[in-house]
């Protein structure tokens, strides 16, 4: 078997792969939707606790208030959605400037 003699051009093309694999997958606006949507879902949960009643024979409707039945899985919903566009949100990229000046 032969060995494949390592350029300096063979070094030099394999330099932007490096770069890539360094880059962050989520970008500063996607780690603040994240949080903002944690929050959100926190909320909501939060939102739907009690209303329950200790005696079980005893019917409580403050369990079907308007709190737990609309506005917390509104709030879950959107939570849902925050962490879905935090996701999916590409961070923009970052481009080096290139100072050509035309003469």
């Amino acid at each position: 078997m032969a060995k494949k003699e390592i350029t300096k051009k063979d070094i030099n093309n394999k330099a932007p792969e490096a770069e890539k694999s360094t880059e962050m997958p989520f970008g500063k606006i996607n780690y603040i939707l994240v949080g903002v949507g944690i929050v959100f879902l926190a909320l909501g949960f939060i939102l739907m606790t009690g209303g329950g009643s200790d005696n079980p024979d005893v019917f409580n409707e403050e369990m079907f208030n308007f709190r737990r039945i609309t506005l917390a899985p509104i709030l879950c919903l959107i939570g849902f959605v925050i962490e879905i566009v935090a996701i999916m949100k590409r961070p923009k990229k970052k481009t080096e400037n290139n100072n050509t000046s035309e003469q």
